[in-house]
């Protein structure tokens, strides 16, 4: 019986991962096909045509919308490129003063949900009531700025995602023999010559590598086009998506025909991106020791820090505020720059209002218990998984790793259709229960479980577990009493991190919920498109403040349990 639990337990997973992401993504592949539903209605072979791709490519809105979301992502990700490579480069090439902030302010939007930026920076740049707008104005300036227009896209694209950029290229920049820039710089090169000849094509694969994931990430995303190009009625692909499906009559075949359509392309770029990652022609880490060079800027190593400064300021600074304006005061009209200082003009009105709506309770429940339900889950599968693939010899290991990373190419608007159309017509429907919810967000985070549990089991030396073995213990119990508690930090961060990626994940929501089920971010998006901006920001205060222990929480977590480890 033993020799057969490998196979068992490798079929168990293969099960559970065909369940969670295989059969949905299977069955919204039949219906971008057909014009039928695939659960509910009886398939022929007849019924199989390319009618609705055929439709898509056809229709001149769908053209529009191809245009708009190129220059949308392909702008956002030039920006994001733009300012995650200036900021890896300040903060691990120079000798720029207080390169810790620095570096902590290149990494502060990832914390920021996407649906609150795009609402904090609607409330700064509405053409009409626009809180920089009304201060231009009083300052006697002649200018206005529209958020709502392709451009304001790209901005604020640009200045959220560029924290993928300087990750990548800031690891790329700390581990990169500093050999050939000396050589190039005893030849008399200078500082600038040598970081556009030298530097940045040593690093190239990193910042391209970079540039295609923000791409994909602002191909599949809602929330922020939602906010600012929803009201200039301009559409890109993941609002076009949206409404193919929220409108009536739904046009669910022809959602599934563009959902697969746009799940090949981040298909496709992320394997482009995972191919440059993976390059080695560009490597010149070598064996022996050495520093990165940091580069002398002397008084203009200040320049560089008043850039963290502003770019802090954009990011955070600016969109806090404007949601703690528009949170406490009672209207946003702002007739004079006095009325801005007026202590009578703010209440606690909004808050009262979001207090007495009674789904605002129920979905901050719901939230959390769908991200309870998602950490647990997400984080079992996600331990099972790593472990598999990691650790054991048991067969399909290569299957089991392919198909739980397949989520990550796909858009969370793609993995909502997916489960519409998987559940939604079978007896045992999940539709309208949590665990429809919970699902899909375990589906669509299962690559992030994976990816932190097996950073923290390939620290783990293989030869404690089989001291357990020799000793007569058995493979669970070696889990039990040396794999876990050794793991443990990484452990408890991966259950944070799917706890927090559940409460502000919007794509794989909006097709899955009801009145009861509504979710966090659902609210706050339906408070915004009803025009209410007093009880979105105040709600979305909430939501930050949430989101701000949590992550505490989750830090704090893992200190402690590294601690406990040594």
């Amino acid at each position: 019986m033993t020799r057969f639990l490998p196979r068992i337990w490798s079929a168990s997973l293969l099960v559970i991962l065909g369940l969670l992401i295989v059969y949905p993504l299977f069955m919204l592949l039949i219906g971008a096909f057909t014009s039928v539903n695939p659960v509910s209605d009886p398939i022929l072979a007849s019924d199989f045509s390319f009618n609705n791709f055929a439709q898509v490519a056809s229709s001149r809105q769908m053209h529009e919308v191809v245009a708009n979301t190129l220059i949308a992502c392909l702008g956002g990700a030039a920006l994001s490129v733009a300012i995650g490579v200036t900021f890896a480069w300040i903060s691990v090439r120079t000798n720029t003063p207080f390169k810790a902030f620095v570096g902590a302010a290149g990494l502060l939007p990832l914390f920021i949900p996407p649906l609150i930026a795009g609402t904090a920076w609607s409330i700064l740049g509405s053409p009409s009531v626009g809180l920089l707008n009304l201060l231009m104005k009083f300052a006697g300036l002649d200018l206005r700025l529209d958020i709502y227009s392709l451009g304001g896209l790209v901005f604020v694209f640009g200045i959220y995602y560029a924290p993928y950029v300087y990750v990548f290229t800031a690891a790329a920049l700390r581990n990169m023999d500093p050999v050939l820039e000396e050589a190039c710089e005893i030849t008399g090169a200078g500082s600038m010559r040598i970081m556009f000849t030298i530097t940045l094509p040593l690093v190239a694969p990193a910042i391209l590598s970079s540039a295609l994931l923000s791409f994909v990430i602002m191909i599949g995303l809602y929330g922020i086009p939602a906010t600012l190009a929803e009201p200039a009625n301009i559409q890109v692909l993941s609002t076009y998506l949206y409404r193919l499906v929220a409108f009536h009559p739904p046009l669910y075949n022809t959602a599934a025909a563009v959902a697969v359509i746009l799940a090949v392309i981040t298909s496709i770029l992320v394997l482009m991106q995972q191919r440059l990652l993976s390059a080695r022609s560009y490597v010149t880490i070598a064996g022996k020791g050495y520093r990165p060079r940091s580069l002398n800027l002397g008084v203009w190593r200040w320049v560089t820090f008043g850039l963290a400064l502003l770019y802090l300021i954009l990011v955070v600074g600016l969109p806090m505020l404007a949601l703690g304006i528009a949170a406490f005061r009672r209207f946003l009209f702002i007739p004079t720059m006095s009325s801005l200082f007026d202590a009578s003009q703010y209440s606690l009105v909004h808050f009262r209002y979001i207090w007495e709506d009674d789904q605002i309770l129920r979905s901050i429940w719901n939230t959390v218990e769908i991200g309870v339900l998602t950490a647990v889950i997400g984080g079992a599968i996600g331990f099972a998984i790593s472990y598999t693939t990691t650790r054991t010899t048991a067969p399909a290991r290569r299957a089991i790793d392919l198909i739980s990373f397949l989520p990550a190419s796909v858009p969370g608007l793609i993995v909502g259709v997916a489960y519409l159309w998987a559940w939604i017509g079978l007896p045992i429907s999940l539709y309208g229960t949590i665990w429809i919810l919970a699902l899909a967000y375990v589906a669509r985070h299962i690559p992030d479980a994976a990816k932190a549990m097996t950073t923290s089991l390939l620290q783990i030396h293989r030869e404690l577990e089989e001291a357990v073995w020799i000793s007569g213990g058995t493979l669970l119990g070696g889990i039990r009493t040396v794999v876990l508690p050794l793991a443990r930090p990484g452990v408890l961060a991966a259950l944070s991190l799917l706890f927090v990626l559940a409460i502000r994940e919007l794509g794989s929501s909006l097709f899955l919920y009801t009145t009861d089920t509504t979710v966090m971010a659902i609210k706050l998006l339906e408070y915004f498109q009803s025009g209410r901006l007093g009880p979105t920001a105040a709600f979305g205060v909430i939501q930050v403040l949430v989101l701000a222990v949590l992550i505490s929480m989750t830090e704090r977590f893992a200190s402690r349990s590294a601690s406990a480890v040594q």
